[in-house]
């Protein structure tokens, strides 16, 4: 024993460390990197969320200082840094990495060129109307609330998420021996695709590829090909290649300008005009004229050509040689009953409709708890009602309340209450 009465032990320091390496793993793997299959977030997006709904801050309402939501999130449900609050708040407020926003934002949330967002100290934020049907019916006994960290309070395990995250808004997370990658697809479509599963629980992966034929990046672009579609939907794994949009423009003295309206997924913007700027310098572009970055809120890179240049040359060049055309690698893991696990897209879609059927049966028990309890109050009231002389006379000869409350419930049979 040592002097402050705790118990040495001796072991095998392999042993040991096995031990506590696994024990790390499976924090990282359970409590930060990967997303539920249920409501598609990590803890981090889940109390985020969570603490905007407790503060009031409703599409509805008034935009509220960033600092105020990051102190509440460390102060009751996330014991780590502020940057990593504060970087998944932007997160959730940029439409160039959120197919469907979850934080309406004021002030600057960075750029798609690569900028940061401002300290939160500057900024403002409220709920989106979508990210509030994902927190609908909370209060409804839907989900499980376990003790925050310092068991002074309790948060959500899940939400109710009335909307299918995980694939609405995709999600990325590097594990101990694993990762996660879920690109973004279109809600209409998912939508459908979720209607169908209820109706035919027996459909195939080929059907619900009619109705969900794939991603739906929010920067937009086209994708390059469908067998990496294929492999991910039906497997969980694939490679999606995307490219941006390019369409060709006539100028007036003879020359021709190729103008980039949208960019892949995940591409920096003032990087890819770098790039091609460098590209131009080195002269592997030598078609090229003039490179101007024209893009405002929308994308507009305009590349002028020399005169007599063949388009689909240096067309060709940008999509090998720079961003212009990248790859997604998918990877549909996630966590289900707490345990990682790689699933297709019908899998992935059979968890969120369990999840949604007890939340609607949850909800159901919990309204049904609430109507009879009221029931039961008016079914008393009735029978004060009809009995109205005998209850006051019942009351005027007792001595006291209880005296009262005793004899009327002899009486007429009443119940005391909760």
């Amino acid at each position: 024993m040592t002097d402050n009465n705790k118990s040495l032990f001796s072991g095998n320091i392999s042993d040991i460390m096995q031990s506590a390496y696994i024990d790390y793993s499976m924090s990282v793997i359970v409590s930060r990197a990967l997303p539920d299959v249920r409501d598609g977030f990590k803890p981090v997006h889940r109390r985020v969320l969570y603490a905007m709904l407790r503060e009031g801050l409703l599409h509805s309402r008034a935009y509220d200082k960033c600092a105020g939501v990051v102190g509440e999130v460390l102060k009751n449900y996330h014991p780590h840094g502020d940057s990593s609050v504060y970087d998944t708040l932007v997160r959730m407020a940029q439409p160039w990495v959120m197919r469907y926003p979850l934080v309406d934002g004021q002030g600057n949330f960075g750029s798609v060129d690569g900028d940061s967002a401002a300290a939160y100290r500057y900024t403002e934020c409220r709920l989106t109307k979508i990210a509030e049907e994902l927190l609908k019916d909370i209060d409804e006994d839907t989900v499980d609330f376990a003790p925050n960290y310092k068991e002074s309070s309790t948060e959500p395990t899940v939400l109710p998420s009335s909307l299918p995250s995980l694939l609405m808004n995709g999600s990325s997370g590097i594990a101990v021996g694993m990762a996660t990658n879920i690109p973004p697809h279109n809600l209409g479509e998912l939508i459908d695709a979720v209607t169908l599963l209820i109706d035919e629980p027996n459909c195939t992966i080929e059907q619900i590829m009619e109705i969900l034929p794939g991603p739906d990046f929010p920067t937009g672009g086209t994708i390059a090909g469908r067998s990496g579609i294929n492999s991910y939907m039906h497997t969980g794994r694939g490679i999606v290649r995307m490219r941006g949009t390019i369409t060709t423009e006539e100028l007036p003295n003879g020359k021709q300008q190729i103008i980039i309206s949208e960019i892949p997924y995940n591409a920096n913007r003032a990087t890819l005009v770098t790039r091609i700027a460098d590209l131009v310098k080195e002269k592997i572009l030598d078609g090229v004229s003039d490179l101007r970055d024209e893009s405002t809120e929308t994308t507009r890179i305009v590349v002028e050509l020399k005169l007599g240049e063949i388009e689909r040359v240096t067309i060709n060049k940008l999509f090998k040689l720079t961003a212009l055309e990248s790859s997604f690698g998918v990877i549909l893991l996630a966590l289900d009953k707490r345990r990682p696990r790689q699933m297709n897209i019908k899998e992935a879609l059979e968890c969120y409709v369990d999840h949604r059927r007890e939340v609607i049966l949850r909800r159901t028990q919990f309204r049904l708890r609430k109507a009879e309890d009221r029931a039961h109050i008016l079914e008393g009231y009735k029978i004060a009602q009809d009995n109205l002389d005998d209850f006051v006379r019942i009351i005027r000869a007792s001595a006291n309340r209880i005296e009262a409350k005793s004899n009327l419930v002899a009486k007429y049979t009443l119940s005391t209450g909760k």
